[in-house]
This record gives structure tokens, C-alpha cells and sequence, in this order.
């Protein structure tokens, strides 16, 4: 075998486990987003519509519910800097953040209470925000777990660079989250409908599963799935 067909398997393996990784992360978080909106009326991953709905809500003077559709906002985003924070301090990335989220859905399930409703819904969006720190490109595409509005928006125009003659195809893995993510969601939603708030209880043991799945995955084939982190270099002392 040459050094270049060599090369060229390795990276056909390192995508295809990419993308395995993403479609079940993507199956995971539509389930969750079925169940999650099912329980409580709101999105748990989608922030683009809770920030139109949330719009909506401060125009039509409706201020508690744009008060929590805000809160939810932030929630995602402390959700996606502790994914990154933990995802950075562990040695087995992808298998420590899926374990956190699987922690936190399990802690959601026990919420059930109409008074701590919200509660519920917090801890759902913040493993949302976490488990996007689990894979944030496949060999330098950048890919989406929790939406797929810019993925479809990626394979659109990847359709209209082929139309042009453009012969590059990265684009078409782009389909690959929507695929996972509208599977889960179907799932999602006729568990939600069937069990009610137990159902979180198996979207928990759903992202615990993948956790343990991950520990199969080499760890320098992990790190390739993050973006590495830009130290600022230290400022030099001056000299006394």
C-alpha cells in the first residue's frame, strides 16, 4: 500500500467516525428539542426561534415569558462555554461532556412538578449548550449538533456551486445533522407523547449510551474533532 492511498483511507476513516458521531448527536438533540418543547412549550436548542419568540413576547408586551425565553438564550450560551471548558480540561473529551449532558437530563426528569417547570427546562437547555463542545468540525467543516439551520443553509449553497460547476463536494455532509436531527425528533416526539416527563429519563440513558460508545473512539481522533485553543503568549516581565 502507498503512503498516499494510506493517507487517504485514514482520512476516509476519521470522517466516516465524524459523522457517525454527528448524526447521533444530532439524533440526540432532536430528541431532546421533541421532548423538551412536548414538556414545556419552548425550544431547548433551537435559540433562533426562542429569540423571535422571545421578540414577539417584548412586542406584544408579554414580559415574563420574554424573561424566560431570554434567560433560556443565556442558559445556552453558559451551556456551550462549560462544554468547552470541561470538553478542554478532560483527557476522554467527547465521553466526559455526553456524560455531563446525560447527568443533566437525568436531573431535568426529576423535576416534574408543575411549580419547577422551569427548573426543568433550564437544566435541558444547558446540556443543549454542553453537547456542542462534543464536535465542532469534521476535517475543518464546520458542523452543527443542536441546529441545522446553517448546515441546510451550507447544502443549499452547495447546490448552487454545483449548478455553476463547482465539483467539490464537502458540502454533502452538511445533510448529515438534519438527517439525525429530524430522526430524533420523531422519536422524541411520540416518546414525549407515549411517557409524558418520564420520557427525558430515556433521553438521558439515550446520551449516556453515546458517552460510553465514545470511549471507542481513539482519543487523538477526538482532539481532531475541537478546535484548538489560541493561548495568548505570556507578556514578558520587564526587566527591573
Amino acid at each position: 500500500m502507498t503512503r498516499q492511498r494510506r493517507r487517504r483511507l485514514i482520512k476516509t476513516r476519521r470522517t466516516v467516525t465524524g459523522l457517525l458521531l454527528v448524526a447521533s448527536i444530532a439524533f440526540l438533540a432532536g430528541m431532546t428539542d421533541a421532548v423538551g418543547l412536548m414538556l414545556t412549550g419552548n425550544f431547548v436548542s433551537f435559540m433562533t426561534g426562542n429569540t423571535t419568540r422571545a421578540a414577539i413576547a417584548l412586542g406584544t408586551g408579554d414580559f415574563g415569558h420574554a424573561a424566560v425565553l431570554f434567560s433560556a438564550i443565556l442558559t445556552f450560551i453558559a451551556g456551550n462555554a462549560l462544554g468547552i471548558v470541561v470538553a478542554h480540561a478532560a483527557d476522554r473529551r467527547a465521553f466526559v461532556v455526553l456524560a455531563c449532558v446525560s447527568i443533566l437530563l437525568a436531573a431535568a426528569a426529576g423535576f416534574t412538578a408543575p411549580s419547577l417547570i422551569l427548573v426543568q427546562f433550564y437544566l435541558v437547555v444547558l446540556a443543549m449548550g454542553m453537547v456542542n463542545a462534543t464536535v465542532e468540525h469534521i476535517e475543518g467543516l464546520p458542523i452543527g449538533l443542536t441546529y441545522v439551520t446553517g448546515a441546510l443553509s451550507r447544502f443549499g449553497r452547495g447546490i448552487g456551486r454545483f449548478l455553476l460547476g463547482d465539483r467539490d463536494f464537502a458540502w454533502r455532509v452538511q445533510i448529515v445533522p438534519w438527517s439525525g436531527m429530524i430522526s430524533g425528533a420523531i422519536i422524541g416526539a411520540l416518546l414525549a407523547n407515549t411517557l409524558g416527563a418520564r420520557a427525558l429519563w430515556l433521553v438521558s440513558m439515550v446520551a449516556l449510551a453515546l458517552a460510553l460508545v465514545t470511549l471507542f473512539i481513539p482519543r487523538p481522533l477526538q482532539r481532531r474533532f475541537s478546535q484548538r485553543l489560541t493561548m495568548a503568549a505570556p507578556t514578558a516581565r520587564r526587566a527591573k
